[in-house]
């Protein structure tokens, strides 16, 4: 059987930021005069790539740049409440340098743009880079469509049946399944229940609690 390779979503997966993407999206619909919950908000958004996040909250007419205007907008609000309160999910560092030490290969495929991405990684220093990165800015439909991890898959050289996708959203989840690949989730954001599937081999609050169930060693057994 070939070595397993692991996609990684990054917001509420590699990093504990959904509180303060809510937080930012109650900012921006505030100053923009959008009269939703922060909470049907994120059903609406969290996985979806900038436009997407944008046509949903604002019409699905509005203008490609000035979706990219406004999200940009909301994304630099972001991360000015987040840089001072950064903090990854709880044993992630750890977890992936102990996959690579297996020769697993890692890469990132998230919804997020590269300014978005730039910020994460710059902050959490993994040991090292990503063996490939696709952002929600290159063009591709966001999750629950399977493009990104296919992509990520692509740049990796890997087949489908070889990926384990980590996610933290419902819309990770189902496009982990669209995608042909197997699913762990980490429920920091969402129920075990609501992050559910044949193709999930894995549920755990966080990396530290994978960890400690011996998920590396089980999967090379």
């Amino acid at each position: 059987m070939s070595a397993p390779v692991f996609i990684f979503d990054m917001d509420g997966t590699l990093v504990d930021s959904m509180p303060t993407h809510a937080r930012s999206w109650e900012a921006f619909t505030r100053r923009h005069g959008i009269d939703m919950s922060v909470a049907e908000v994120l059903a609406r958004t969290t996985g979806r790539n900038g436009v997407e996040c944008i046509r949903e909250l604002m019409g699905a007419d509005t203008p490609e740049a000035r979706a990219l205007e406004l999200i940009a907008e909301k994304e630099a609000i972001y991360r000015d409440l987040f840089a001072s309160q950064f903090r990854e999910v709880r044993g992630v560092s750890d977890f992936i340098r102990a996959a690579r030490e297996r020769g697993i290969r890692c890469g990132i495929a998230t919804a997020g743009d590269r300014h978005n991405i730039a910020f994460t990684l710059g902050h959490l220093k993994l040991a090292q880079a990503p063996d490939a990165i696709v952002g929600g800015d290159e063009g591709l439909p966001g999750k629950p469509d399977p493009a990104l991890f296919l992509e990520a898959a692509r740049r990796m050289g890997a087949q489908a049946s070889q990926c384990i996708v980590f996610e933290d959203a419902p819309f990770g989840i189902e496009a982990a399944r669209r995608a042909g690949m197997r699913a762990v989730s980490i429920c920091t954001t969402h129920t075990a229940a609501e992050l559910g599937g044949a193709h999930v081999i894995a549920q755990a609050p966080d990396f530290l609690d994978l960890a400690n169930k011996n998920f590396l060693e089980t999967l090379h057994a």
